[in-house]
């Protein structure tokens, strides 16, 4: 369950400087010029009936187009790293890594919201929220047959995302909470890269097709 939540929690974050209003002019706004993020995450879980079932911290990075970072610290570690190409699922405790291809992960994504805007209508059916809490809410609907979640919501305020909300197909609802965001910092080309330790079992397939 945390590896899904985990997957499109990444697929949803962004942030950038706003001077435009309206959740939807936000989003139109927040990919002007961003090529990089760094931030902190605050993440609650709840289930159908509000009850919560689980809470974490940790660190995330992004960098356009398809590459992420999000590093759970706290109360366990996990890793996932996206390189391009595959996506890797890091268990420390398990000492196990699942890998599995990109490309299939991002079909009906809303990773396309954060780098390609012109996909964001056609992938999904997004809607002005209103304003709660001193937010301006965006909702995002996938278009998909099969969509992973039943919608997801972003709350902004004048700097750029701050929570960011969304319920899946079963009930739960999963929120967080964005920090200390850093706009375009200078990442290191390993900060996307993943190799598995030695004796970590290894669950996919790892070829690249090169």
């Amino acid at each position: 369950m945390r590896k899904w939540v985990l997957w499109v929690v990444l697929s949803l974050v962004a942030c950038t400087a706003f001077a435009a209003t309206g959740a939807r002019a936000r989003l139109d706004a927040f990919a002007n010029g961003l090529h990089s993020l760094r931030g902190n995450f605050s993440q609650t879980v709840y289930d159908a009936h509000g009850n919560i079932t689980g809470s974490s911290h940790g660190l995330l990075a992004l960098q356009a187009p398809r590459l992420f970072r999000w590093q759970v610290t706290d109360p366990y570690q996990q890793l996932i790293v996206a390189d391009g190409k595959k996506v890797w699922v890091y268990e420390p405790d398990l000492e196990q890594v699942t890998v599995r291809d990109q490309g299939s992960e991002e079909a009906h994504s809303p990773l396309t919201v954060l780098t390609d805007l012109s996909q964001l209508d056609s992938e999904f059916k997004t809607t002005d929220a209103g304003t709660r809490n001193g937010l301006e809410w965006l909702r995002l609907v996938s278009r998909s047959k099969e969509p992973q979640f039943e919608y997801a919501e972003i709350g902004f305020d004048a700097s750029g995302p701050r929570r960011m909300i969304f319920k899946d197909t079963l009930g739960n609802r999963t929120e967080i909470a964005f920090s200390g965001w850093e706009r375009n910092p200078q990442l290191t080309a390993d900060t996307f890269k993943f190799t598995p330790p030695k004796d970590t079992d290894v669950v996919g397939d790892t070829n690249t097709g090169h």
